[in-house]
């Protein structure tokens, strides 16, 4: 299976891998910033609930930034929406890097996707991994994401220690005197790899902008794989997936109707996540256990690597039981570590294991999720539904934080990993409740040569 992930990272093409490249500098960003942020807005004063606030506005802010950008990002062109957001990077990380004005702050952090976690906000995501879609077949998705998204962990990986060690050294070599300055030249560096990405989005080719599914590109020599056909609502959707029609800024009814069910779920587990997002983690052992830059930035470049580990065996989980039943195996454990993180509040090492055995199973959902989405969505309807679902989730994820904050601010900002981990458990009893059923079709069209 190594070697066939090999073999497809080797024969992508130019297009996604710059792609790759791409998410690798956003989640190496997000991770350098994610380190600091926090602990950068409660150096200006920012009490806990209205860095809770803060935290929430931005990502409401979010939501309707990625509703206007990735519903028209078709009709406007993908790759100029890339440029705009990479261009928005660049002046928020400027921005937080000369100013402590709250208003002016949260205003950039909407703008410029500041993720108040190291996770995906705004309208990146979407729009890349609908542009892999159409330029990869059903048969190689389940690599290619797998490759995406551990390109994206290894580079919020590499973010967290960056930053720990960066901070670190302005101290030691007495560049910066205070860490408020430190956290500040870490907004400046967030800036350049702005427009490093900026630098990549504009050599993206004219097949990005590409409406329709891989398979109705001219692949002559390649064989196109039967259209799934499943006895429940999605039949509609999956017959006609290899069929794209005209470009249109509105959704089939057939896509509406399993949007919804999607949502329902997505917006449920997003909710959980934004109760305890990684800046609040790295806030609670600053804390909890008076952890410093350096150890901080190491712990979370540990559990980020643990993270990126799984994003390989992932697929081959994917893959073997189909999407569905892959999301539950891994996803159940995850919230179960998640409740019990705060149990050991007393013990470092015992706390630090539930984190890592948290973060080796809470990203093992992702390639499956979009395996299940890329497969029962039109292509023509792809980058909407992809775009709808990641609003829904940031939608859903904004309200947690308003309650962390109040929780933090009164001493039980140990209680968020619990309230976390039992919604992301209830998400997924509610996606096998809807899709258990769909896993065997999507099994037969992956495993299609």
């Amino acid at each position: 299976m190594a070697l066939d992930i090999l073999v497809k990272f080797k024969g992508a093409s130019k297009d996604i891998k710059l792609l790759w490249a791409s998410v690798f500098l956003r989640l190496l960003s997000y991770g350098l910033t994610n380190q600091v942020l926090t602990l950068f807005l409660n150096a200006i004063n920012m009490t806990e609930d209205k860095i809770g606030l803060f935290m929430s506005l931005t990502l409401a802010g979010d939501v309707v930034c990625s509703y206007i950008l990735t519903w028209y990002a078709d009709s406007w062109g993908r790759r100029k929406v890339l440029i705009y957001g990479c261009a928005m990077m660049l002046l928020s990380g400027l921005v937080f890097s000369f100013s402590e004005n709250f208003t002016l702050l949260l205003i950039f952090a909407i703008f410029g996707v500041i993720s108040p976690s190291s996770d995906e906000v705004g309208p990146f995501k979407s729009i890349e991994e609908a542009m892999i879609a159409h330029l990869s077949p059903h048969n190689t998705r389940p690599e290619i994401y797998a490759i995406h998204a551990l390109v994206g962990t290894m580079g919020s990986a590499l973010g967290a220690i960056v930053c720990g060690v960066f901070v670190d050294l302005l101290k030691r070599t007495g560049v910066a005197s205070t860490d408020l300055q430190c956290y500040k030249i870490v907004f400046l560096l967030y800036a350049f790899f702005a427009f490093c990405k900026m630098v990549i989005m504009l050599l993206l080719s004219d097949a990005t902008e590409m409406d329709g599914d891989y398979e109705h590109v001219d692949h002559r020599n390649e064989e196109t794989p039967e259209p799934l056909d499943v006895n429940d609502e999605t039949a509609p959707l999956m017959r006609q997936a290899t069929h794209p029609e005209e470009r249109s800024n509105s959704l089939s009814k057939e896509t509406v109707s399993v949007l919804l069910k999607l949502l329902v779920i997505f917006m449920v587990d997003s909710l959980g996540s934004g109760f305890m997002t990684s800046g609040w983690m790295v806030y609670y052992y600053n804390k909890q256990f008076l952890m410093g830059s350096l150890a901080l930035g190491t712990l979370f470049f540990v559990t980020q690597l643990v993270m990126a580990s799984s994003t390989i065996p992932s697929s081959i989980i994917a893959r073997y039981f189909g999407p569905v039943r892959a999301t539950l195996l891994v996803q159940i454990p995850s919230g179960i570590f998640s409740i019990l993180i705060p149990m050991a509040k007393d013990y470092l090492p015992l706390s630090i294991l539930f984190l890592n055995l948290h973060f080796a199973t809470t990203a093992m959902d992702v390639t499956p999720r979009q395996i299940l989405l890329t497969n029962i969505i039109k292509p023509r309807d792809l980058t909407k539904v992809m775009g709808v679902v990641n609003i829904g989730k940031t939608f859903a994820r904004c309200i947690g934080p308003i309650f962390t904050g109040l929780l933090a601010k009164n001493n039980y900002l140990w209680l968020c990993y619990i309230i976390s981990g039992s919604l992301v458990i209830t998400a997924d009893m509610i996606l096998a409740c809807m899709f258990l059923g769909v896993d065997a079709k999507i099994k037969k069209q992956m495993n299609h040569r």
